[in-house]
Order: C-alpha cells, then structure tokens, then sequence
C-alpha cells in the first residue's frame, strides 16, 4: 500500500464553500484536489494501491482508499465535490471513529500528528522536501507513506513532529515543486524500483 498524507494549512473545515471558487473561498483546496488526482489516476485506470489522507486546517482528515473508493473523476471540480460530502459528514465523526461519505470515502476529527501516527503504525513515513536526501541515494521502501506540505511550508510543529516520526527525508529532485507533481514523481520513483526498472 502506497499512502500520501498531505496538510492543507487553510482548507475549509465546513461544507459551505463554492465548488466554482477553490483557489480562493475553498482555502487552496484545488491543490488538495490536485494532489488526490495524481495519487489514483493512470490512463484509463485508478491506481487501487493507494490511500491518501487529506489534513484540514489540522482539524479534521478525509481519506480516499483506491481499493473501494467509487465514481472518482479526474477533474478538481468533482474531487472538490466528494472532500465536500465528507465535511457533511463530519459531526457523524466521533473522536478518532470514522465517518463514511461514500465508498472510500471517510472523515475523521483528527489532525496531522494523530493522522500520521496512525499511518507510521503501517508505514515507512517518508518527508518530501527539497532539503532531504536525494531520492536516488534511498532504496524505495515497502508501504511507503510520502508527507507533503500544500502550498505552504510545514510549520514548526510539524517538522518538529516529522524530525520524530519520518523513517526517512527525501528530495524528488533539483527543484522545488508543486505538491502534485511531486507524488507523480514518487510514484514513478516507486514504480521503477528506483529507477531500474522500466
């Protein structure tokens, strides 16, 4: 299982944003949109090994699971939708018990560190960052769980928190890049067994 948890700093907590105004009114959840997008879709296919975790504004976390999740579309505008659903379901999110949207689909009221606790559990946690090591000089890892920042950096707290938890602190390559692009890279990263095999 590949899994990617990425912190929206100023996604919305609440299902009353417009769907027709994500970058602005919806907190910068076009790059969380974005970032799902390219962790499911192939040409013609959704990668079914793949669980991502989406923290919002450090309050609440939506979950999409390859394996059951239904109906997904690669366009922001209908993953927007879906992140939407689940905020509707989220007073049905009792303490760290999920509550299912759709299938694959869940939210939980847990933040960050909880969030990335509960993946370390099952996971090599790897931070993404453009201070790491290259991602070259590291043996791709079994059930990887790739960490990304949105469009701002991590704060304090967590680094603080991924200095602890992350087994490992990569760079994807010479420059920094968007949080999307960067799972597709890692996943061509984990796809060649590091580049050896195409």
């Amino acid at each position: 299982m590949r899994q990617f948890v990425v912190t929206g700093h100023d996604a919305p907590t609440t299902p009353d944003f417009s769907l027709d105004d994500l970058p602005s009114g919806g907190g910068r959840l076009d790059v969380l949109c974005r970032c799902v997008n390219a962790a499911f879709f192939l040409s013609h296919a959704i990668r079914e090994d793949v669980r991502v975790h989406l923290v919002l504004a450090d309050a609440f976390t939506v979950s999409v699971d390859g394996r059951e999740v239904r109906r997904l579309n690669p366009d922001e505008r209908s993953t927007a939708a879906r992140i939407r659903d689940a905020l509707d379901q989220r007073e049905e999110a009792i303490g760290h018990i999920p509550a299912e949207a759709s299938p694959g689909v869940s939210i939980r009221r847990v933040g960050f560190e909880q969030t990335l606790r509960d993946v370390a559990d099952e996971s090599t946690v790897v931070e993404l960052h453009e201070a790491g090591t290259p991602v070259v000089d590291v043996d791709p890892p079994e059930n990887p769980a790739f960490v990304l920042s949105d469009h701002h950096d991590f704060t304090d707290a967590e680094a603080t928190l991924l200095e602890e938890v992350a087994d490992e602190r990569v760079r994807l390559g010479p420059h920094a890049m968007h949080a999307d692009h960067a799972i597709t890279v890692a996943h061509n990263y984990l796809d060649t067994a590091g580049y050896t095999r195409y």
